[in-house]
């Protein structure tokens, strides 16, 4: 097709500003951004139907406008809840009639590292804490839990679509410099933040998987109160009986570090994905196994029957 050779657009007489009615419309479609999510183009179709009345506004020529729509359709993959911040700028230079190969480059290389920067600090570091907060009051019985998580990240998201695509469209390339200068240690200080929420919810909810080994360690003598009949009344006497003792072996693990376990398997997921490149769908596979394999054969605490005979109780 030609407009997928052309360099500049047909018209170069700058468009008038969006209206903000046009701005409201398109925040609001860019819900819709990964709604026709596919491998070849990522999020390209739900980016050109958001982008797509702003682009009717500034292109009033018809060979333009397709020119525009088939370079919008280019592969773009970013953060949903960021994505209007790179909408605003591309909206600004398409406004402009700018160079289209500056227009494609500037959205490819601002889309991208915001995809990783809104994982940081949604993904990873907002969502795990408001879950962790209402997922314990929806535990503890409380229907405010799950609303309260509702209303709040989607309250922030709203926020984040509208904000951003005004504040950048109104500052242009410029918003890019904006953004940027400090990219590196905000999405340092996410990650942070990210592993103390991750540490935080080991200890709050890992306590459930321990070890169940209760291993013999001979006898000891204890003093036992037993019911007695003597004549005609029945009476209390204290008699010393061989006990037998068991070492718990999750006591030991608990005198150490509390939680060691959770701790030493989210490590090992940690290590398979970031150095072996495992899936996180590999990883849960793994814990599935490690929790069949250790209920088999009696490892884990839960008060149950092991399937094969062990030299140990479990508790």
């Amino acid at each position: 097709m030609e407009s997928n050779n052309m360099t500049q657009y047909k018209d170069l007489t700058p468009a008038p500003r969006l209206d903000n009615k046009t701005l409201n419309r398109m925040a609001w479609r860019s819900m819709q951004l990964q709604a026709c999510f596919n491998y070849e183009r990522m999020q390209s179709a739900g980016w050109l139907w958001a982008i797509l009345p702003g682009l009717q506004k500034i292109h009033t020529n018809k060979d333009d406008l397709a020119t525009s729509m088939t370079h919008n359709m280019d592969f773009l993959n970013t953060h949903p809840f960021i994505v209007t911040f790179v909408m605003g700028i591309v909206l600004s230079m398409e406004q402009q009639k700018m160079d289209i190969q500056t227009i494609r480059s500037v959205r490819i290389s601002t889309a991208a590292p915001l995809g990783g920067i809104g994982d940081a600090l949604f993904w990873m570091s907002l969502v795990p804490i408001v879950a962790g907060m209402t997922a314990q009051m929806a535990i503890d019985g409380s229907i405010v839990g799950p609303i309260l998580y509702f209303v709040f990240i989607f309250g922030v998201e709203m926020a984040l679509r509208y904000g951003l695509l005004y504040w950048s469209y109104n500052m242009g390339t410029k918003a890019i410099t904006a953004m940027t200068k400090y990219a590196k240690e905000f999405t340092h200080a996410a990650s942070v933040l990210g592993v103390f929420i991750v540490g935080a919810l080991i200890a709050n909810y890992g306590g459930g998987t321990k070890l169940g080994i209760s291993v013999p360690n001979g006898e000891t003598a204890t003093e036992v109160e037993k019911l007695v009949v003597d004549g005609k009344e029945v009476v209390t006497e204290t008699v010393t009986e061989m006990q037998p003792v068991f070492i718990n072996i999750q006591d030991y693990f608990d005198k150490v570090l509390p939680c060691l376990i959770p701790l030493l398997l989210t490590l090992l997921c940690f290590f398979l994905i970031k150095k072996k490149g495992w899936t996180p769908v590999k990883c849960i596979g793994l814990m599935l196994v490690i929790g069949i394999v250790g209920a088999v054969f009696g490892i884990w605490a839960g008060g149950y029957q092991p399937l094969v005979p062990v030299p140990w109780t479990v508790l």
